[in-house]
């Protein structure tokens, strides 16, 4: 595994656990080189799975390109990385569940916002002004107002 602080590939495993209900394995690796660690993930690799965007253009899915999304919600947010990797995998999960080879962008970003509700609402209300391409302010109140009534 290469080192994502000085690229170095030359590296140790100090611990693994299993993680995700036993679905994947995190390991926690130091750089022999910098001395730096970080952490890594290996999970069973499913049948291939397409996104149909929607423009109609297919691609392969990526969990990377949803925990980007997610990640981005919640900067500057208490969210950990480690709600974040439970979310990723959690949608991921329920994907593989479906037994699908293809599924609509906007079913994941349903799947997002739907968690995000739980653990953040200000990352909530962020993916979903992207997630749903707010036009203007009045949308925004609406979403933040639909979040605020459906608290009660």
């Amino acid at each position: 595994m290469r080192c994502p602080y000085c690229h170095s590939a030359n590296d140790k495993v100090v611990n693994s656990r299993t993680c995700q209900d036993g679905d994947a394995i995190r390991r926690r690796r130091e750089c022999l080189d910098c001395g730096r660690r970080f952490t890594t993930f290996e999970y069973i690799e499913a049948a291939e799975l397409h996104v149909i965007k929607s423009n109609g253009e297919r691609e392969t899915f990526d969990r990377q390109k949803i925990k980007r999304g997610i990640w981005r919600a919640c900067e500057k947010r208490s969210v950990t990385e480690e709600d974040i990797e439970n979310v990723v995998s959690e949608i991921e999960k329920e994907i593989q569940n479906r037994m699908i080879t293809e599924l609509r962008a906007g079913d994941i970003g349903e799947m997002v916002l739907r968690r995000l509700r739980k653990i953040d609402e200000v990352a909530y209300i962020r993916f979903a002004s992207v997630y749903k391409s707010f036009r203007d302010a009045a949308q925004f109140r609406d979403e933040a107002l639909g979040l605020l009534l459906k608290k009660d």
